[in-house]
């Protein structure tokens, strides 16, 4: 018996098996909630923030608009970097729920998206965009003259972000399958 078919035999098989139906319900809920800042309110949202804050700061020296991109392009970057390392493993259960991540990040980015224009959205300092001079995404799509469609990009960002996290899942049930066979 191969090394990785005994350590998916017992405990770590129900263990993955767990975590694919709690992710399960848990996207479940995001796709109930579209567009929502209900995605902003999940325990998730915290962890993805800080690469996001962090994304302001390592894209920085590359001017103004990069450094504005840089929070949400981390945010995004930082699951596929690690799905890629369990990639390089040859681990393809844990590349699949660091896609699932990445997907997740896409839909906790959608809402802030949709708020380019409407700058509704509470941010980290406790005050609306409103209250503050805009936000990222104001930003970022006004200058690619496209504030006009932040509603409509935001939809296509949940839902691109709803169709990796269903097919992550999908992926991660296939390997677990696979490997009880």
């Amino acid at each position: 018996m191969a090394l990785e078919d005994q350590v998916l035999s017992g405990p770590t098989r129900w263990a993955r098996i767990a975590l694919i139906a709690g992710l399960a319900y848990w996207t479940i809920q995001f796709a109930r909630t579209p567009i929502s800042d209900d995605a902003m309110d999940a325990f998730i949202h915290l962890p993805n923030l800080v690469f996001h804050e962090a994304g302001h700061f390592i894209f920085g020296p590359l001017g103004q608009f990069m450094t504005v991109v840089g929070g949400s392009l981390l945010q995004v970057l930082i699951p596929v970097i690690a799905a890629v390392a369990f990639i390089r493993q040859e681990q393809a259960f844990g590349a699949a729920i660091c896609v699932w991540w990445a997907g997740q990040n896409l839909v906790d980015l959608a809402p802030y998206i949709a708020d380019a224009r409407a700058l509704q959205l509470v941010l980290i300092g406790g005050k609306t965009g409103a209250e503050v001079e805009g936000h990222d995404w104001e930003f970022i799509l006004t200058r690619l003259r496209l504030l006009h469609r932040d509603q409509a990009i935001g939809r296509a960002v949940h839902m691109i972000g709803m169709v990796i996290m269903v097919g992550a899942l999908a992926f991660a049930a296939r390997t677990v399958a696979r490997k009880s066979e």
